[in-house]
């Protein structure tokens, strides 16, 4: 059955307000792919499965046309759209779950586009509720004991150093932190407390009584200058301008 240019403009209406109810979500977390991002990549979606559907009808007569390799290249598509949200920051890897967002947007857009709506809205109502449920229920698990394990505590781990010693100091966290019994969950950098001075702040968890053996690692890695500075004070390091500390993490704090 062909369709109207009002019924098209429809469909086309229906993806994009589906992909701003999909986008509303990662805009209230303050992502990158926010509101009008998951709004456009729905849109784009469904018009090129509209301009597969009925753009080229007037060759279907005259060649081989199968409407359906069109569609086909919006998954490539969004996979590069999707790779560009994906950074990668140390140890740590950030974007993954809003690129797979952008493909369900891409998803929903191109259930619009053919008219499915109720698959659609379906849809739209699974990916916010994944980004918004189970988000706290993953976060729930990845803290919970399994089968007779040790407890693991979240520990985090700064240092103020200045920026000449920046590489310097997150070379030696890694081998520092990435010890049996530790998983080094994440490692970033920040501007310091003070103009030439960077914070490096490190994520990890530790299986059981690991507290004492990260104070050896933090002392270690204060005591150890790079070839450019001598040795200060064991843990404020006054004559480079580093200082290092380790606290228990906060339950919120970010991955």
């Amino acid at each position: 059955m062909l369709l109207t240019e009002w019924q098209m403009a429809a469909h086309l209406a229906a993806a994009l307000g589906l992909g701003a109810v999909i986008g509303l979500e990662r805009q209230w977390r303050a992502r990158m792919a926010g509101l009008r991002t998951n709004a456009l990549v729905a849109g784009g979606a469904a018009l090129f499965v509209l301009l597969s559907q009925y753009g080229f009808l007037s060759a279907v007569s005259e060649v081989n046309y199968d409407g359906s390799r069109v569609a086909a290249q919006i998954v490539s598509g969004i996979g590069f759209l999707g790779a560009g949200v994906i950074m990668r920051d140390g140890m740590s890897v950030r974007g993954l779950n809003t690129a797979a967002t952008l493909w369900c947007s891409a998803a929903v857009g191109c259930l619009a586009g053919t008219g499915l709506f109720v698959l659609a809205l379906c849809g739209t109502a699974g990916v916010v509720g994944a980004n918004l449920l189970l988000r706290p229920l993953g976060r729930r698990l990845d803290r919970e004991p399994r089968g007779g394990a040790e407890v693991a505590t979240d520990y985090r781990f700064e240092a103020v150093c200045l920026e000449a010693e920046e590489a310097h100091i997150r070379h030696r966290l890694v081998d520092a932190l990435g010890r049996p019994g530790y998983q080094l969950r994440s490692i970033r950098s920040q501007d310091g407390p003070e103009p030439g001075r960077v914070t490096v702040s490190a994520l990890l968890t530790a299986e059981g009584e690991g507290g004492r053996a990260l104070e050896e690692a933090v002392s270690n890695l204060s005591l150890d200058p790079p070839p450019a500075f001598g040795r200060g004070d064991p843990l404020s390091r006054r004559s480079a301008g580093r200082s290092c500390r380790s606290r228990p993490a906060d339950p919120g704090s970010p991955t």
